[in-house]
């Protein structure tokens, strides 16, 4: 057995099976050709400045030699000139106020927003961070107003104290106005019936639940169950009327503690150690009850506990406009069975209302829709009942099902609900027969049923941004082998109205820039489209073989190989030393049907790998220039435990592997992602997952690398592999990087590493030489 911490080892260097690669010219190359790549791009980004009620649009075209203004009428009339002033366009776009504070999406497209304070009091003003908090940016004097540059897509708000709204706006074109108002008040606090006032206010002494009223003032105690390790929290769930309140009390779970030890800090010569708070599998977790409260009759409302009993969680807490019910959503654990739930707010009976039930698991953590309807009355949910995620209207007084969409696709996310209407806006995936079941459409859904609307028609992935009043919609589409195209449609029947430009990629793929390709092959049954790509380096030559290197994550909570364009400088960097890299969405991936997805369950080890083998072979049958006697793989977190199975349980077909931070056994990770997919209680199927179970079956190179303070998953999970390789005499490579964190193996020394790994093993020669 030889174990090699950050020391190089030399192979006999075999005869060259192409020309030389993996050269010091190689690495250069490697390391220089994304960027300048990314320097020739001319993507086409212009801001969007919308006119009147959003039924015109208008930007300028910031890639011409000349100002170029374009103005498109919601015919699709184009209309384009050299200024402002030759197509009426006013200096500012009047950016209408928002009901609600988002966060800044991520953008890099600039834009200002002149501010005018209508009130005769100031207002603060906040920009909201891409993580919804705010950050202050001083006062607007009354009367006044203030320039402020920002990006499209940031959320800015105004108020006059904490929790006094006077105005929400997302800059969404080049010069934006916000105008502060009665009107903007209104919009972020919506009008509603007023109800009578809260009758009380609760504060929790003793753990209990306290009732302080009147003037002069009465104090009641409403619980009296509260004890140190079974606490009331303060009840936050009011009644539209003000006259009930439902809280929770809650049991703490256990608190586990991981240690982590600095060894090398750079303030000071002696380790630090720092502890954190990381529950793993089989924990014993927090224990909540719903506590309901009348505070008209100074009681508490019983409730039965055994409907909500081993729950991992219950939120979505909503009351029926009338307040005879109130409504949570229950999470057991192990994540087999959600129930919506409904409490009669005088009795405290318990009923459900809908129950989604699995063999194997409830996308709780990725899927869970609930939109309610009509005061209460009604709800959509998500549900992969018939196995495909698809929007279900639900009656609560029944609890009558019934299907909103259905058919061999899914919806990805829901993008807008308008309960007047009654319809639904959402992202689907695998709708448009023919195409990547990976493309993202815009679809547009009655609540009654009926065929819906694809919105967007072409053969790609769609990106959008809304118009004011959601008349027209901007649309980006693509492909990892199609640049992006830019289209401008109208949101009722998704008609297409013009082109609004097109990302250049001329001067990218005439300094050698080559798309992935794309392919596709059955799976392991022989029947499932399994997808995929392939980069190949610049220098690519049909008549050479290429060893393949698989850039892999299996995480069961998405799906990972790119459908987008993008320059992908990750699998690059590999590829230009004369590999080729592939990335493959085998089963137990997200977002395919149900069945596809399972295969994860209680079976992590398995990674998808039978499927990629599969996709592999297939793709070299009809390109010759992959060589499948020269396969590597490596990944990071989950990635990095499935990197190192695919050497265990398939070593006769992966020759080496890198594994970074891998979660090598799922019962020392982070309890909700691996309980999400190897359930609870915990049994044997987790030590079967393990890769220090199987650490004897390896048998090829292996580097493992690691960061001393990883706080997402345990470092220990590594060295438990690294223990259990010792104990079988393999050899293998370790890096543990002082004070590094997650993810550590993207950082510019283990790149490198990682690079002369598969130059040596894959290649068969020593790397960055002349």
């Amino acid at each position: 057995m030889r174990l090699r911490i950050v020391v190089s080892f030399v192979f006999a260097v075999l005869p060259p099976l192409a020309r030389a690669q993996g050269t010091l010219a190689d690495y250069e190359r490697a390391r220089s050709l994304p960027a300048q790549w990314a320097k020739l791009e001319q993507p086409f980004r212009p801001a969007w400045n919308w006119l009147g009620d959003g039924r015109e649009l208008w930007f300028e075209d910031a890639r011409s030699s000349a100002p170029r203004f374009v103005r498109i009428a919601a015919d699709g009339t184009v209309r384009t000139a050299g200024s402002r002033q030759e197509l009426d366009l006013p200096d500012r776009t009047t950016l209408a106020p928002e009901e609600s504070v988002r966060p800044s999406r991520a953008s890099t497209v600039p834009s200002t927003i002149t501010f005018v304070n209508r009130f005769e009091q100031p207002v603060r003003l906040f920009w909201v961070d891409g993580r919804g908090e705010s950050r202050p940016y001083g006062e607007i004097a009354p009367g006044a107003q203030r320039e402020q540059n920002t990006y499209v897509g940031h959320t800015w708000l105004a108020d006059f104290a904490a929790d006094d709204l006077a105005g929400v706006f997302v800059a969404d074109g080049q010069h934006g106005l916000a105008v502060v108002d009665v009107a903007s008040r209104q919009a972020a606090r919506p009008v509603r019936e007023p109800g009578p006032r809260r009758l009380g206010e609760l504060s929790i002494r003793d753990h209990d639940v306290w009732l302080r009223v009147g003037s002069p003032a009465e104090e009641y105690r409403l619980s009296s169950t509260g004890r140190a390790s079974d606490p009331f929290a303060l009840p936050r769930h009011w009644s539209p009327d003000g006259t009930k309140v439902l809280g929770f009390q809650v049991e703490p779970g256990e608190r586990r503690t991981v240690h982590l030890v600095e060894s090398s800090p750079r303030d000071q010569l002696q380790p630090k150690l720092h502890e954190i708070a990381y529950r793993k599998p089989g924990d014993r977790i927090d224990r909540p009850r719903p506590r309901l409260f009348d505070l008209a009759a100074r009681r508490q409302v019983p409730i039965d506990d055994a409907p909500f009993a081993a729950a991992w969680s219950l939120d979505h807490v909503h009351w029926a406009d009338d307040g005879r019910e109130v409504y949570c959503l229950y999470n057991q654990r192990g994540h087999q069975v959600l129930r919506v739930l409904a409490i009669d707010a005088a009795t405290g009976a318990v009923r459900t209302v809908l129950e989604e039930r699995s063999a194997t698991f409830v996308d709780w953590s990725q899927k869970t829709f609930l939109h309610w309807l009509d005061g209460g009355r009604a709800f959509l949910w998500a549900s992969e009942r018939d196995g495909w995620n698809h929007l279900y209207h639900v009656t609560t007084a029944t609890g009558a099902v019934r299907q909103v969409t259905k058919g061999p696709w899914l919806v990805r996310e829901v993008d807008h609900v308008d309960a007047t209407a009654r319809t639904v806006t959402f992202a689907a995936m695998g709708i448009v027969p023919g195409q990547d079941p990976y493309h993202v459409h815009l679809v547009h859904a009655s609540f009654d049923g009926g065929a819906p609307t694809v919105l967007t028609a072409a053969n790609g992935t769609h990106e959008w941004t809304w118009g004011p009043g959601r008349h027209l919609v901007v649309v980006r589409w693509s492909r990892v082998d199609q640049p992006w195209v830019t289209e401008l449609r109208r949101c009722a029947d998704g008609a297409l109205l013009a082109e609004l430009g097109r990302d250049d990629a001329t001067r990218l793929l005439a300094a050698g820039f080559r798309p992935p390709q794309r392919f596709a092959a059955k799976g392991r049954d022989g029947t499932t489209d399994v997808h995929g790509v392939l980069v190949v380096p610049s220098t690519f030559e049909a008549g050479r073989r290429y060893p393949v290197v698989e850039d892999v994550y299996a995480g069961p909570q998405d799906h990972f190989a790119p459908v987008a364009w993008g320059l992908g400088p990750r699998q690059r960097e590999l590829a230009e030393l004369g590999f080729v890299v592939v990335q493959i969405d085998g089963m137990g991936t997200n977002w395919r049907h149900k069945a596809f997805h399972d295969v994860c369950w209680r079976n992590l080890k398995d990674g998808g790998l039978p499927d990629r083998i599969a996709w592999l072979r297939a793709a070299a049958a009809t390109r010759p220039f992959l060589d499948l006697e020269r396969v590597g793989i490596f990944g990071g977190s989950a990635g990095g435990q499935t990197a190192l199975a695919a050497m265990l349980h398939h070593g006769d077909f992966y020759r080496c592997a890198v594994a970074d931070c891998g979660c090598h056994d799922n019962r020392m990770d982070k309890i909700w992602w691996n309980e999400a997919w190897m359930g609870f209680p915990v049994g044997p199927w987790y030590a079967d997952s393990s890769n220090v179970t199987h650490a004897a079956k390896l048998r090829g190179p292996l580097l493992l690398t690691v960061g001393e303070l990883d706080r997402n998953v345990d470092p220990a999970s590594t060295m438990q592999v690294v223990r259990a390789l010792i104990d079988a005499d393999k050899d293998f490579d370790l890096v543990v990087v002082p004070g590094g964190g997650h993810g550590v193996g993207e950082t510019s020394h283990l790149v490198r590493r990682r690079q002369d790994f598969f130059v040596r093993n894959l290649l068969r020669k020593e790397p960055r030489r002349p």
